[in-house]
């Protein structure tokens, strides 16, 4: 099996484990025929970005640039299995991180982003298709603007977190109105997106059980739940489909079919 082309033979094992492990728990690794419909007549999609459109959680490298890699680290993933508030996660673990301005801007040029295999080819088939493409998530402006700015998608199509900083610079909370800096916030944000723009039906992506929130109503119509970096059985069995490969839903766009499904 290879996915994303990768050649580290440690990421196929993990990945040949997810898959075996999804099968087993009946998740639906096959797009059905409606779910394929809604991909390619979709008028949009969103994408969560950190182990998703990015291919790591900027969160956890920020927190591991600043010295408190492993305690944010345990926090995100109470996060993302829907077990915590996010509003609380993320207050708790900007609490232990604390971050400075200037902390932000070391960090940034220190770290470029790491855009996930398939990506950028997604994101030119979904323009070329006629579909807007916007990015919702619980990471940071700071962060994501300029991924947003790099593959051409406009930063008024990032919902995301805003750290705040006081005069000095120094960390002073983030913006409780941003939609994401709450559980729910995503389904808020979709809902937003639908109705400003007037989209019938939207299709979101993403890693977490935040990101399948976003599947409420009035929300995404379909969720596609991606397992590429980090596979969680309780959001792949909550999934409209499954995927372990992004190159898998480009295929969908035009071949009304998975191509070669799991990626084997």
């Amino acid at each position: 099996m290879t996915v994303d082309q990768s050649t580290d033979d440690e990421y196929d094992d993990r990945i040949k484990a997810a898959i075996a492990a999804a099968e087993a728990a009946g998740v639906k690794l096959q797009p059905s025929a409606d779910v394929l419909e809604l991909i390619r007549s979709a008028d949009a999609f969103t994408f969560d970005v950190d182990s998703t459109f990015c291919a790591d959680e900027s969160i956890d490298e920020i927190a591991a640039f600043l010295g408190v890699g492993e305690q944010v680290a345990a926090l995100t993933a109470k996060a993302m299995g829907g077990s915590v508030l996010f509003q609380d996660a993320l207050a708790e673990r900007l609490g232990v991180m604390h971050p400075s301005r200037d902390d932000m801007q070391r960090f940034l040029d220190g770290h470029p982003p790491q855009i996930s295999p398939g990506i950028p080819q997604l994101v030119a088939a979904l323009k070329a298709s006629g579909k807007q493409v916007f990015l919702v998530s619980g990471g940071f402006r700071l962060v994501i603007h300029p991924i947003a700015e790099m593959l051409g998608i406009p930063v008024d199509h990032v919902f995301a977190n805003t750290i705040l900083f006081d005069h000095d610079g120094a960390y002073d909370g983030f913006d409780p109105e941003e939609f994401p800096s709450r559980s729910g916030g995503k389904a808020e944000a979709v809902q937003h997106i639908k109705q400003k723009h007037s989209f019938k039906t939207v299709v979101m992506v993403g890693d977490g059980m935040t990101d399948f929130e976003a599947r409420a109503p009035g929300g995404a119509d379909a969720f596609i739940g991606y397992g590429g970096v980090v596979y969680r059985e309780n959001v792949a069995q909550k999934s409209d489909w499954y995927v372990f490969s992004i190159d898998q839903i480009t295929r969908a766009l035009g071949s009304g079919s998975s191509g070669n499904g799991n990626g084997r």
